[in-house]
C-alpha cells in the first residue's frame, strides 16, 4: 500500500525573515510588533493578511512563526496559527507544547483566532494566547471567522491558557484594511447558490 505524505511548503522568505528579525523579544509589545510586521510582509509577498508566532514565555525566544497559507497551500486548514503551531511542535518533537522538559510558551497572533484555530489552541499545549486585531476586525473586511462560544476566552483560561486581547489592535487591524484596499482576496468558502 502506498503511503500518503502531507508536506508544508513555507514561503521562501519566512526563514530569512525570522533570522533577520532576531531571536529574542523580551516584552509582549515587541512580540506583537514582530507578528504584525510578519503579517504585512505576507501581504507584500502575495499571501494572506494573518501571522502568528510561538514564543517562550520566560525569555521571549522565538520558537516558530507562521503566516496564512490557505491559497498558496490549497488547504483551508493552513491558517497562520495552525502553521506556527505545527512548526513549533515539529521543532519540539512533541504534539504537546506543555510536555515535560519543554518551556512554557505562548501564541501571539495578529488577529484573534477563528473558530477552527480556537480548537487547535486548546489542544496545542501553549500556556498563553496574545491577540492583536479582533475577530470583528477581520469580519469587517469580509472574512468569515466562524461561530465561537460567547466567552471563548474563559474556556481557554479554564484550561490554563491565559488570554490577552487588543495588544496593538489598531496597528494589527490596519494591516487587514491595507490588504482589502490592495485588492487582497477574501477566501471564504463559496456559498451554494440555492441557499
Amino acid at each position: 500500500m502506498k503511503k500518503s505524505l502531507f508536506s508544508l511548503r513555507l514561503p521562501h522568505w519566512l526563514a530569512a525573515y525570522e533570522s533577520h528579525s532576531g531571536s529574542h523579544f523580551p516584552d509582549i509589545l515587541q512580540r506583537m510588533r514582530f507578528v504584525i510586521e510578519l503579517s504585512r510582509r505576507s501581504i507584500d509577498e502575495e499571501g494572506g493578511p494573518f501571522a502568528a508566532a510561538i514564543f517562550r514565555i520566560d525569555d521571549g525566544a522565538l520558537l516558530a512563526s507562521g503566516v496564512n497559507l490557505v491559497i498558496a497551500g490549497r488547504c483551508s486548514l493552513l491558517h497562520a496559527e495552525i502553521v506556527a503551531l505545527m512548526r513549533a511542535q515539529l521543532k519540539a518533537g512533541s504534539h504537546d507544547l506543555s510536555a515535560a522538559g519543554l518551556p512554557p510558551c505562548e501564541l501571539v497572533t495578529s488577529t484573534e483566532p477563528c473558530a477552527m484555530c480556537l480548537g487547535a489552541i486548546a489542544w496545542s499545549g501553549v500556556r498563553g494566547l496574545v491577540c492583536g486585531a479582533r475577530g470583528e476586525d477581520a469580519e469587517s473586511i469580509g472574512f468569515d471567522e466562524g461561530e465561537k462560544p460567547p466567552r471563548w476566552q474563559e474556556s481557554l483560561e479554564r484550561r490554563g491558557i491565559s488570554v490577552r486581547e487588543n495588544v496593538l489592535r489598531e496597528e494589527a487591524a490596519d494591516v487587514l484594511w491595507e490588504y482589502r484596499a490592495g485588492g487582497g482576496r477574501i477566501y471564504n468558502p463559496e456559498r451554494c447558490a440555492h441557499r
